[in-house]
């Protein structure tokens, strides 16, 4: 038997990601100031000591570009990691990465630390996403990667998840279900919102 409240909320998140696709391509061409922006925010929100755990991601085509902010978040002494996909409906790793490190292809366009850097636990993930909403509910790109990730981290230790996007990317509300694992913060290039838990 089919779950019609499962197909209705998939195919609103698909219709919400195709819609936030369009709009993260116009606020990419028309915000070119938003990865410096967002890094200032991030640098003047978060008091982050030498030694903190921050992981970033990658930049794919006309997603937010966290580079700015991982290049300087390393340079305050923070041991800055990126995600790497260990299999399809299993949690992400997270290993070291320096500036000017080498990163390998990964699937879906997207690249990765290589196997033989370490993997830490993060205290802090900045995490992409197409739409948000002032709840402080993410809709990604529907692989659950990042849900599973959270999920997995929360239950072992304290970890603070900080959306990144674009401001144009909120909408009202997200779809979600009991998988959808919520952000702490969200920063845009405009404004920072935090979320009681």
């Amino acid at each position: 038997m089919i779950d019609a409240d499962a197909v209705s909320l998939d195919t609103r998140k698909q219709a919400l990601r195709k819609d936030a696709k369009t709009r993260r391509s116009l606020a990419f061409s028309s915000q070119t100031a938003a990865p410096t922006a967002i890094r200032d925010r991030l640098l003047s929100s978060f008091d982050l000591t030498a030694g903190t755990v921050i992981s970033g991601y990658w930049p794919l085509a006309d997603e937010l570009d966290l580079r700015p902010s991982l290049e300087a978040f390393h340079e305050r002494g923070c041991r800055v990691v990126l995600p790497a996909m260990t299999g399809r409906d299993r949690p992400l790793v997270f290993r070291d990465w320096t500036p000017g490190d080498t990163l390998v292809p990964a699937g879906f366009g997207t690249l990765e630390p290589a196997e033989s850097q370490k993997a830490r636990a993060p205290d802090v993930l900045l995490v992409p996403l197409l739409a948000f909403d002032r709840q402080g509910y993410r809709l990604g790109y529907g692989g659950g990667f990042y849900d599973r990730s959270l999920a997995e981290l929360r239950a072992a230790q304290a970890v603070m998840a900080v959306g990144v996007a674009f401001s144009a990317l909120e909408v009202e509300a997200v779809p979600r279900d009991a998988n959808d694992q919520p952000l702490d913060w969200i920063v845009t290039e405009r404004e920072v919102l935090e979320f009681e838990r």
